[in-house]
């Protein structure tokens, strides 16, 4: 699934990069249109490629509850932080071995932004909205998921685990109630 996307961009980019290209060559310049807005964009010749790792050992237990449909945070013991994403030390207090703690899965939109200019990695997403909601122990960073006619500051929301699509992994997002 993941390989299929990852080529499917690839095609994509190798298409803008010819077209960008035929722009050089006749404006002496990287500049187009944004598609959406119209606004110009430098678009720098240079291809970057990233595909990150990154180590997860000390919080495999976030992806083990994900897949059993739970979000979990870590919480330190000596001075009672909560830490989304969890992490295993708490830098205030310089102790390590945080405990896990179930998130609450309700709470409120504190803010949001739609998302039309999107990178290339995220570009086979239609517009989609990043919101942050209060939790009441802890502030969570996620996609918001729901009718737009509901989308405002002050919405009730639910935390939930959903499965990202094409890539076909677990993450968790925003519903609005």
């Amino acid at each position: 699934m993941i390989s299929e996307v990852r080529e499917s961009k690839q095609k994509e980019i190798q298409i803008l990069l010819k077209q960008l290209d035929g722009l050089v060559q006749i404006k002496g310049l990287p500049i187009f249109p944004e598609p959406k807005t119209g606004n110009p964009l430098w678009a720098d010749v240079r291809e970057l490629d990233l595909r990150y790792q990154i180590p997860v050992k000390k919080v495999t237990r976030f992806f083990d509850e994900l897949g059993k449909g739970k979000i979990m945070a870590t919480k330190c013991v000596k001075c009672n932080t909560i830490y989304f994403p969890p992490q295993d030390d708490c830098p205030k207090c310089r102790v390590s071995g945080l405990e896990w703690v179930e998130l609450p899965v309700e709470g409120e939109l504190i803010t949001y932004t739609i998302i039309s200019v999107k990178p290339p990695s995220f570009s086979h997403y239609p517009d989609y909205v990043v919101g942050i909601a209060d939790l009441g122990e802890v502030n969570v960073t996620a996609w918001v998921q729901g009718p737009k006619e509901k989308l405002k500051v002050g919405a009730k929301v639910r935390l939930e685990v959903v499965k990202r699509e094409p890539e076909g992994y677990l993450t968790y997002s925003l519903r609005l109630l």
